[in-house]
């Protein structure tokens, strides 16, 4: 088994690089200071039992965004069912 820690320091972009899809994802869903968080919790500790605090509010911030997701998609389900 290896010794050796993740990688969890942040990845700078190049201009010619695409941003990740993942990173896309968090960026739309206004959750990207939190992820920051936790990825420079890790970064500092490498042991996420020690930044569960920062994993907490990043979990709390996307499962927020997801119900917010989910009733704007049940409400252009209605909205378009309405239409019909």
């Amino acid at each position: 088994m290896s010794t050796q820690g993740h990688a969890w320091a942040r990845q700078v972009k190049k201009d010619n690089e695409e941003e990740d899809p993942l990173d896309q994802l968090i960026s739309r869903s206004g959750c990207a200071a939190s992820h920051y968080a936790v990825q420079e919790c890790m970064a500092q500790y490498q042991d996420w039992r020690k930044c569960q605090s920062q994993v907490q509010a990043f979990r709390d911030c996307m499962s927020e965004h997801q119900a917010r997701r989910r009733e704007e998609l049940q409400r252009r389900k209605e909205q378009g069912s309405a239409h019909h």
